[in-house]
């Protein structure tokens, strides 16, 4: 293979002034990951591509509409000065979602013309999952003119659970893909309605696997791998995108389709025409690894550069300039109350079902004393509140979950996709209180915490998602809050992130924002009791 600057040129025997024997090596187009939420790394983006490149992953497509929920457009601006002149491509998906719906309360609000103008940059390629599907099928004016604004381009869903003709009105509204298939049947209805498929293995969403024996030689064109939150350890041990092709493979798919699966579709759902095959004209961007059946890239190159060798970049950290942030953690303590008033009989609970981001719609029976409700570790039944972190408005929402494990203790984190308010999890208010308010004083962050004491903290002072330290060290960090989280008795993979994705109220079925308890699939605010 011939090389020139950035591009293949030819394939055979060329007269080159440099030479490089792979010494029988297998060569293929560097991974793409099809959609990706770079901020759930907990590093930006400069950071991110030193643990996936040496992976294989030379391109992703992003939506930041973590940071925009938090900093809006300004958060954008931030990611895309992170990944300059990095040795990845990030090409960006305009956040359609900022809020994700009304029932949430986030540092911003995006409209159709202010993302309109990000269509002029070259690195924009589309408009990002449109998560509010309950407003794409009732005709929402602001949904429809960011879907226009857009036609013409990539648009990408985001559908839990849709089907019939609810599903049939979302793709005729020109978005398609979806990432949120948990099930072979309902991949396999979205498949027929038109829908490319985004098979997607996260930290806390494990769809691989149950999505795997739909694929057949004559729809393999239709699907795409993708990591959509995917956190330091599981990136830096288990892998990115090699580790779905690996994963993919042992479980039976043909090697090559495995490959092209990771390469080549997402190239040409998104348009990318330059990259995702091994042909002349097309970018050097290309992995170099021995064994077909288990693929682990040895060598990485993009734009005909060697950037990775072994595992490790071959290129310095890129020191970036600092880019001055405003303070995002703005809560009125003197309004925040973890008590619940006890009315006795049953609720309404979040059920945490492991590995997965739908929930359960519980009805648990609650115990009271004093007119407080209580929770209660024995039967896994522990509190859960919501604290409004952008504006300093007071607004809290307050419930019960079952699932997270917790026999003691409490977690605090300002994670909560996608408004990223102030997320609680604990056993007892006075354990929840130091949790909380150490989150707020770090600037953002992951807490463990027991009683009036700090067992472990991860600062994440990037708008309260991320953390500029190498990625070595964030791992480190949020290894010591998941073990402090499992000796409290959690035995989740990620109590932090499933912990998330219980305030995210477009995925079914029942979550907790600031503004209270969200049946997701009425997409209407509920009480707390049941009468």
């Amino acid at each position: 293979m011939a090389l020139a600057r950035s591009r293949i040129v030819g394939l055979g025997d060329y007269p080159a002034e440099d030479r490089l024997d792979l010494k029988g090596a297998f060569l293929a187009p560097g991974f793409i990951d099809a959609h990706v939420h770079i901020e759930s790394s907990l590093v930006p983006p400069a950071e991110f591509a030193r643990a996936v490149v040496p992976r294989g992953t030379t391109t992703v497509i992003t939506d930041p509409h973590e940071i925009a929920n938090v900093l809006g457009t300004e958060g954008i601006r931030f990611m895309f000065e992170s990944a300059k002149d990095g040795p990845l491509s990030m090409f960006v998906m305009a956040p359609s979602c900022v809020p994700a719906t009304h029932m949430g309360t986030a540092g911003a609000v995006l409209h159709s013309y202010d993302l309109a103008p990000f269509k002029s940059d070259p690195w924009v390629i589309g408009l990002a999952e449109v998560m509010n599907y309950p407003g794409v099928s009732a005709a929402d004016p602001e949904v429809l003119a960011k879907l226009q604004a857009f036609e013409g381009l990539p648009v990408d869903g985001h559908c839990p659970g849709l089907g019939g003709r609810d599903l049939a009105a979302y793709v005729v509204a020109g978005i398609g893909s979806d990432h949120e298939s948990t099930t072979a049947e309902e991949a396999q209805e979205k498949l027929r309605m038109g829908l490319a498929i985004f098979i997607r293995e996260a930290s806390n969403a494990h769809n691989l696997e149950a999505l795997l024996p739909l694929i057949t030689a004559d729809n393999q064109h239709r699907f795409c791998f993708c990591t959509d939150d995917r956190q330091p350890r599981d990136l830096l041990d288990q892998g990115h995108i090699d580790y779905m092709v690996r994963t993919a493979i042992a479980r039976g798919l043909d090697p090559i389709r495995a490959i092209r699966i990771a390469t080549w579709n997402a190239a040409r759902y998104f348009g990318l025409s330059d990259r995702g095959a091994i042909t002349p004209g097309r970018r050097a961007d290309l992995v170099a690894f021995d064994d077909l059946e288990a693929p682990a890239p040895h060598l990485v190159f993009r734009g005909g550069r060697p950037v990775a060798r072994d595992g490790r970049m071959l290129l310095p950290r890129l020191a970036h300039e600092s880019h001055p942030l405003r303070s995002t953690m703005n809560i009125d303590w003197d309004r925040v109350d973890f008590s619940i008033e006890g009315q006795g009989g049953r609720a309404r609970v979040i059920g945490v079902i492991p590995n997965q981001l739908v929930t359960e719609n519980l009805t648990v029976s609650i115990e009271s004393q004093d007119s407080e409700a209580l929770a209660d570790p024995s039967r896994d039944l522990l509190k859960i509140a919501v604290i409004e972190r952008h504006r300093s408005s007071g607004a809290m929402g307050k419930g019960f979950v079952q699932g997270m494990g917790l026999e003691r203790g409490a977690l605090a984190s300002s994670i909560a996709h996608d408004h990223h308010n102030l997320v609680v999890v604990g056993a007892d208010d006075t354990s929840m209180w130091t949790a909380a308010r150490r989150a707020a004083t770090l600037g953002g962050g992951l807490v463990v915490a027991e009683g009036d004491q700090v067992l472990a903290e991860l600062p994440l002072p990037i708008a309260g998602l991320m953390n500029d330290s190498p990625i070595e060290e964030v791992r480190r960090g949020l290894d010591r809050a998941l073990a402090a989280a499992h000796g409290l008795g959690s035995t989740l993979h990620d109590p932090f992130m499933a912990m998330s994705f219980l305030a995210l109220e477009v995925v079914p079925s029942l979550k907790l924002t600031d503004q209270g308890l969200i049946d997701v699939d009425r997409f209407e605010r509920v009480p707390l009791w049941v009468e």
